[in-house]
């Protein structure tokens, strides 16, 4: 387990456990990758970041994460595996997922955001790039990467 403050000093706490926190958590984080690049989404106020958002109601972990992925880049999944999960300020649990994408739809909407932007690299110090979402610029992003490459996902 990992455990640091956020790019706002919130608590966070970090785990590649089987789900350590709450089994029907109340958010997704998706890592993409589409034909050997980064697949973001481009908020308007925070900045590039993964896709992510709430689950709904009716919706598993799992079937958020798909969704939140087609609506904020196009992308269609084509493998989701579980990574990880972490705690924000005691309340907010999120689960961490890689997807691989077998393609993008162009869309008329991304919701709340600008669509997908493709990157070969990301910036190795992500805090210093303003043009990152500040979700991008914690612990969680450097661990998240580092068990995606254990796991040999990449």
């Amino acid at each position: 387990m990992f455990i640091f403050s956020d790019y706002y000093g919130n608590c966070v706490s970090l785990s590649f456990a089987d789900h350590p926190f709450s089994k029907k958590p109340g958010h997704v984080w998706i890592v993409c990758r589409y034909k050997q690049k980064w697949l973001l989404t481009d908020h308007p106020k925070r900045g590039l970041e993964f896709p992510g958002g709430k689950v709904e109601p009716q919706e598993t972990a799992e079937q958020a994460a798909i969704r939140e992925v087609k609506e904020e880049t196009g992308g269609i999944v084509e493998r989701l595996t579980y990574i990880g999960q972490y705690k924000v300020g005691g309340f907010i649990v999120k689960n961490i997922y890689f997807a691989e994408i077998k393609e993008l739809c162009q869309q008329s909407t991304y919701l709340e955001t600008n669509g997908p932007v493709l990157l070969d690299e990301l910036p190795d110090y992500l805090l210093a790039d303003e043009r990152f979402s500040f979700i991008m610029k914690d612990q969680v992003w450097a661990c998240t990467l580092e068990e995606i490459k254990r796991r040999s996902l990449l």
